[in-house]
């Protein structure tokens, strides 16, 4: 059953104009969407109303719905207090990245799209496999946690369904920069999520200064566990998820009727988000010389 969306009242609304605070009901279509996220990553490929990909590719795509969705959840307990903006931020990013993959991955016509992203995961594996082996070969026996490693090494290739020449020969996976201008989005919304998101993650200076340092007496200094999550990602990866919701419905649901359904859904999902930012963003996109 599909969750049950938020019902926001028009005296929560005015609260927040008040407080000039659109976090409480942002905050809850976060949630909603982060639910509607898992809904989706729990479909079974046996259900009548879809068509699904081979199950191995089927299980690349509910798998990073569920990373998404599960995620976001992890956002929800860290900032439904009001901290943790440090490391929500963190998150985004990864948030971000999956549901660009998916896009990709639904959206794109390359016919060995799925195996390229497997293998991508699964070159590493092979190259710390070999050094394992070859550290053994030296010492002439091999370590009990090395023969943990390689058993373990062992069942990722073989769940892949590719065998190791096949990984090795398998074509790079495009980069983010370059999934994100094959997918022909909105640029600066997907430049924010992938250029400024990896300064949290990378530990810019800009990310450092931003969350990490304040200044104090004309010096900067360590900052206090004080860092809240912005409003704007209560906006962003809300709508960047329900982007991939649409491509993943669309690539998956057999009856145009039902794919349309599911797709008004989140159209309507993301138009409710949007109306709550309209108010947040106020006159932020008028030119600043009539402000």
């Amino acid at each position: 059953m599909l969750p049950e969306a938020p019902t926001i009242t028009e005296d929560q609304l005015a609260r927040c104009r008040a407080a000039d605070d659109f976090c409480p009901v942002l905050f809850e279509w976060y949630k909603f969407t982060s639910a509607l996220c898992n809904f989706f990553a729990h479909l079974q490929a046996e259900s009548p109303a879809v068509t699904a990909p081979p199950p191995r590719d089927y299980a690349v795509l509910i798998g990073l719905l569920n990373r998404m969705s599960r995620l976001m959840f992890s956002n929800v307990a860290l900032s439904h207090e009001g901290l943790f903006g440090e490391t929500t931020a963190i998150i985004d990013r990864c948030i971000f990245e999956s549901a660009t993959k998916l896009i990709w991955l639904c959206e794109t016509e390359h016919h060995d799209r799925f195996d390229r992203l497997v293998a991508d995961g699964l070159k590493t594996e092979l190259k710390f496999r070999d050094q394992i082996q070859e550290n053994a070969a030296e010492r002439g026996e091999s370590l009990v946690i090395e023969t943990r490693m390689l058993e373990s090494i062992e069942r990722h290739v073989q769940s892949s369904g590719l065998d190791a020449a096949h990984i090795a020969d398998s074509q790079k996976l495009p980069d983010l920069a370059s999934m994100i201008a094959a997918l022909r989005r909105n640029k600066l919304l997907y430049l924010v999520g992938q250029k400024i998101g990896s300064h949290h993650v990378h530990g810019t200076w800009p990310s450092l200064t931003f969350h990490y340092l304040e200044e104090a007496n004309g010096a900067l200094v360590p900052r206090g566990h004080d860092c809240s999550t912005h409003v704007n990602q209560y906006v962003f990866v809300p709508l960047i998820v329900l982007d991939a919701l649409r491509s993943f419905a669309r690539f998956v649901f057999r009856d145009p009727v039902d794919c349309g359904e599911i797709i008004g859904l989140i159209d309507s999902v993301e138009q409710e988000i949007m109306a709550i930012n309209a108010e947040v963003v106020g006159n932020d996109f008028e030119r600043a010389a009539d402000v």
